[in-house]
C-alpha cells in the first residue's frame, strides 16, 4: 500500500510540475515591428529554449488592444496562451469603453510587469520655448495657439497632454493622428509644436536636431538623457507619461504556468547583457515585478489613468 501512496505522489508532483505540455500562444496586441513585438519574439526565442515547448508568437493587433484582449479571455484557462500587451488595455481601456467583451479585472491572472517607458514632452525646434515654465508662460500668453498630437482620444499623449493643461493651467489645442507613427514625424515637420514619445523613438530626431525635449515622465531623470528634467521635479508629478509592457494569462489557469512563466521571463530581462543591451539602451526601465506586486500595481494605475480620462473627456472613437 505504501508502495502505491508513494507511486502516487511522485506522479502527483511529476503532473503539477509537467507546465507546458504543448506549445504555448503569445498573443501581441499590436502588429509586427514595433517595441512589444521586438521584445514579444525575444522572449518567446528564450523561452521556447528554456520549455522545451514552442512558444509561437500571434499578431492581433486592433480595436485599440481589444481584439487580442478578448482572444486570449475567452481561450482555454490551462496556461498555453498569454497575452503581451501595454497599460491601453488594463489601466485606460475600461474607464474609455462604455462596455468592453470581456472583465478586465475578473477575466485575467496578472503575471509579470516586463519594463515600463517613460514618454518625453517634445516640441519643433522653432518652438519659443525650450523649459516646461517657458512653455506654460507662453501658452498663458497665447491661449489656443499651441498644439498638440496625440494617435487618438484617450491615447497615453492625449492623457498627458491633457493633464498638462489642467495642473498648468494653460491651453493646448490637441491634434489627434490616426496612428503612433505619425505623431513625431507632425512635429517634425512643424504641423504641430509639441507631442509625447518614447526615448527610443524620439532619440535619433533628438540627435539630428529635428526635436527637442522639454521633459520626461517618471520619478527620475533618463540615464539615457540626464540633461532633461522629470514632470516630477518640475511641480506636475499628475503628468504621467509611462506606458509599460506586461503578461496576463485566463484566470483559472494553474498557478505552476503563471509561476514558471513570471519566474522564466524575469531571469530573461535581468540577464545582464540583454538587460542593457536590448532594454536600457532603448529607454525601457526593467521592472519584472512579480504577479502579486503587479497586480496591486494595476490598481493603482487604473485609478490615476481613470482621473486622467475623466479631466480629458475622452471617449472611445
Amino acid at each position: 500500500m505504501r508502495f502505491f501512496l508513494s507511486l502516487l505522489l511522485s506522479f502527483s508532483c511529476f503532473a503539477a510540475h509537467a507546465w507546458p505540455t504543448k506549445p504555448v500562444r503569445l498573443i501581441v496586441a499590436y502588429p509586427p515591428g514595433g517595441g512589444i513585438d521586438v521584445l514579444a519574439r525575444q522572449l518567446a526565442d528564450k523561452l521556447t529554449a528554456v520549455w522545451g515547448q514552442p512558444v509561437v508568437v500571434e499578431n492581433r493587433p486592433g480595436a485599440n488592444t481589444i481584439v487580442a484582449t478578448d482572444a486570449v479571455a475567452k481561450a482555454a484557462p490551462d496556461g498555453h496562451t498569454a497575452l503581451m500587451t501595454t497599460d491601453a488595455t488594463f489601466s485606460i481601456n475600461p474607464h474609455l469603453y462604455a462596455k468592453l467583451p470581456y472583465d478586465a479585472q475578473r477575466d485575467f491572472a496578472p503575471v509579470t510587469m516586463l519594463v515600463l517607458l517613460q514618454q518625453l514632452l517634445v516640441a519643433h525646434p522653432s518652438l519659443p520655448a525650450n523649459t516646461v515654465p517657458e512653455l506654460v508662460a507662453l501658452a498663458k500668453a497665447k491661449p489656443g495657439a499651441i498644439n498638440y498630437a496625440s494617435y487618438g482620444s484617450g491615447s497615453q499623449p492625449h492623457l498627458a497632454g491633457e493633464m498638462l493643461k489642467n495642473k498648468a493651467g494653460i491651453d493646448l489645442v490637441h491634434v489627434p493622428y490616426k496612428g503612433i507613427s505619425l505623431a513625431v514625424p507632425a512635429v517634425m515637420a512643424g504641423e504641430v509644436q509639441l507631442t509625447f514619445a518614447g526615448i527610443a523613438t524620439s532619440m535619433p530626431q533628438l540627435k539630428a536636431g529635428r526635436i527637442k525635449a522639454l521633459a520626461i515622465g517618471g520619478a527620475s531623470r533618463s540615464p539615457l538623457l540626464p540633461q532633461v528634467p522629470t514632470f516630477t521635479e518640475l511641480g506636475l508629478p499628475e503628468v504621467e507619461t509611462h506606458a509599460w509592457f506586461g503578461l496576463f494569462i485566463p484566470a483559472g489557469s494553474p498557478t505552476e504556468a503563471v509561476t514558471r512563466i513570471y519566474q522564466d521571463a524575469k531571469k530573461i530581462v535581468e540577464e545582464p547583457a540583454f538587460r542593457e543591451k536590448e532594454l536600457i539602451q532603448r529607454g525601457y526601465e526593467v521592472v519584472a515585478s512579480s504577479p502579486e506586486q503587479f497586480a496591486n500595481y494595476l490598481k493603482k494605475d487604473s485609478e490615476n489613468r481613470a482621473r486622467a480620462v475623466r479631466i480629458s473627456g475622452a471617449k472611445a472613437e
